[in-house]
């Protein structure tokens, strides 16, 4: 492919729309920056070589005018000396440079037409690499935001996943300990049971000895 074509195609492209429909767009969009990059150097390297036949054309132009302009003067001398042949023969070597002369100023012309040509070709190609970097690097600014978000994410359900099983520890905790106190509650409410009931059991024997020893009493004063 040529450097013009391959030139056309990539500014005659649609970036973006050849982004939304590509699968992997960072990738696409290195190559088109590679692409571009390669077809830019190719540019100036053309650029280069056409202005510096730009130069080399000026350059014998110049000589071809000197020339010219040298066998004009040779003629007019050999006319003031009588010399019409020799005036003669001069005319014709400055026409030829004349003509040469004419031939490398259209040739700089073309030259410089196209020298201009390449140059208005990399200025839009260049603006075209910068829109491209910029789009790759907001590619790149998305790629790491969704990357973080992603992260974020992953964070988010690992802490709330945590915070599940604290919580679930936390109310395990509770039951426990509401169910301690409440064996103490009755831990308390069972002595305190016991302790009246053995409290009976001892007001029973106290009664029963009294009774013994009223009874006893009672005894001994009758016999007396």
């Amino acid at each position: 492919m040529g450097i013009f074509t391959r030139f056309r195609d990539i500014v005659s492209s649609n970036i973006n729309a050849m982004l939304d429909r590509a699968e992997d767009p960072e990738k696409l969009i290195r190559l088109m920056i590679r692409e571009m990059e390669d077809t830019l150097v190719e540019l100036k390297s053309a650029c280069a070589g056409v202005m510096a036949e730009a130069k080399k054309a000026e350059r014998q132009r110049d000589e071809a005018g000197g020339r010219a302009r040298f066998w004009a003067d040779k003629a007019a001398l050999a006319v003031g000396k009588g010399r019409d042949d020799l005036a003669r023969e001069a005319l014709v070597e400055r026409r030829r440079y004349q003509q040469r002369e004419e031939a490398l100023e259209r040739e700089l012309g073309n030259h410089r037409s196209l020298s201009d040509q390449y140059q208005a070709d990399i200025r839009q190609l260049e603006d075209k690499l910068k829109s491209a970097r910029e789009k790759q690097r907001l590619l790149v600014q998305r790629h790491i935001h969704a990357e973080r978000k992603r992260r974020a994410q992953e964070e988010i359900r690992r802490v709330d996943s945590a915070e599940a099983i604290f919580k679930f520890d936390e109310l395990e905790n509770r039951i426990e300990r509401m169910e301690a106190e409440a064996d103490l509650v009755n831990f308390g409410r069972t002595q305190d049971l016991e302790d009246q009931l053995n409290r009976l059991s001892v007001d029973e024997d106290i009664e029963r000895e009294l009774q013994s020893l009223k009874a006893s009493r009672s005894g001994i004063e009758k016999n007396a």
